[in-house]
């Protein structure tokens, strides 16, 4: 069978300089092309920024970002578009389109006449990829991944164009149920949603022994738990740093490991301070999945107190690594943490009432070898079926594209 050509389209995508940035959307591709049935390219826009200097912090990371790369495999284009201060999240979706227009163009002078368009994250990118589905004729599938509809609908603007995006495009893929709920709610045809959990690389993320994990590393605690995430307040590493405080009472040998980087760093050592707790916590910067695997295997619990999540795909690794979880009850997470042999869900976002429910995970003492076998049940096959069966369906001819937006 003739191999599918597709383009994902998405600004969350790594590259050589920022390598973990969007990784997932990166997963989820390379899982599909190792189907064997499907040819893809890569574009993935990046804000401008008129300078590298290291002065400039994150702003010259994205500005060093290479105009083309090779990443494992996949030709990855990084066009330029402007991003306004204060009017950029309203005009973002047109900026984005006219800055990727060259990227497609040139893909398609190229040779590589693509059959649809796989774009990730429903605002701004979404939206842009409907305009350049429109504009080369070519179907459109979206994916949803978290904040982009249950954060960003709240906006009145952005909310009409999501919608508009979401009416135009031959399918949406949320990661949860939770988020296909969100399009269904907005009067989006039921038979235009599909969900497709994201899944683990049960190669990359796999069971390590714990005590030479810990002699490795470095690091002991009774119990030593771990926060994955960037340093933001929607991660909720602030809560795991009161929850910390509050285990002290009954385990005050517990220590807090925070894997990370961003603009909260300053904030959250200045809260550990607070709570009594600075020797006991340690923020060891952003990792590597190589380097978190590591770390996961080492760790008693991953705590993941986030406000909002589609699919978290931290959950998933650590279970993976054998290492049980305690995280919010919010969206995707109740379908990722279904059984109680592998973790707790917590209903109030505060430090007592995550401690609280540490301490009932490490009173059932969870077997690592039985959350390792849960994590199994989420490889990325079926996923990567799904997605095949879905694309295939809608590789038609631009004429029946345009009569469908």
């Amino acid at each position: 069978m003739k191999p599918l050509k597709i383009l994902t389209f998405s600004t969350l995508f790594p590259s050589s300089a920022r390598p973990t940035h969007g990784i997932f959307v990166e997963t989820r591709l390379r899982e599909l092309l190792k189907s064997g049935h499907v040819d893809a390219r890569v574009v993935a826009p990046v804000p401008w920024f008129p300078s590298t200097r290291t002065s400039w912090g994150e702003y010259a990371t994205v500005a060093a970002t290479p105009r083309r790369e090779q990443r494992n495999g996949l030709d990855v284009l990084h066009p330029r578009y402007l991003l306004a201060p204060k009017i950029g999240m309203t005009v973002a979706p047109l900026t984005l389109a006219l800055g990727a227009l060259a990227a497609v163009k040139q893909l398609l002078d190229e040779g590589f006449e693509f059959d649809l368009i796989d774009a990730h994250y429903y605002y701004p990118d979404g939206v842009a990829a409907t305009l350049l589905a429109r504009h080369f004729r070519k179907p459109l599938v979206i994916t949803a991944r978290g904040t982009d509809l249950n954060l960003i609908p709240q906006y009145p603007l952005p909310r009409r164009m999501i919608l508009w995006a979401a009416r135009q495009a031959n399918a949406s893929i949320g990661v949860c149920a939770a988020l296909m709920d969100v399009l269904r709610d907005l009067g989006i045809e039921p038979a235009r949603l599909h969900v497709m959990r994201n899944g683990v690389d049960l190669q990359r993320f796999r069971p390590l022994p714990l005590a030479a994990m810990r002699n490795e590393l470095g690091i002991n605690g009774a119990p030593l738990l771990l926060s994955v995430g960037h340093l933001i307040e929607r991660k909720g590493h602030h809560v795991a740093i009161d929850a910390l405080a509050a285990l002290q009472v009954t385990h005050p040998g517990a220590r807090l490991v925070i894997a990370g980087e961003g603009e909260e760093r300053a904030r959250l050592l200045q809260r550990a301070r607070e709570r009594g707790v600075a020797d006991q916590v340690h923020l060891i910067g952003s990792l590597p999945n190589t380097e978190l695997l590591r770390w996961y295997s080492a760790a008693d619990a991953l705590v993941l107190a986030s406000s909002r999540e589609g699919w978290a795909n931290v959950l998933l690794e650590a279970m993976a690594c054998g290492t049980p979880v305690v995280a919010t009850r919010i969206w995707g997470t109740p379908e990722v943490v279904a059984s109680d042999t592998v973790g707790r869900l917590v209903d109030e976002r505060s430090g007592e009432a995550f401690a609280q429910s540490v301490r009932e995970l490490l009173a059932a003492a969870p077997d690592r070898a039985a959350v390792r076998r849960y994590a199994e049940g989420f490889s990325w096959e079926a996923t990567s079926q799904a997605q095949l069966r879905l694309f295939r369906s809608l590789a038609v001819q631009p004429a029946e594209v345009l009569s469908h937006v």
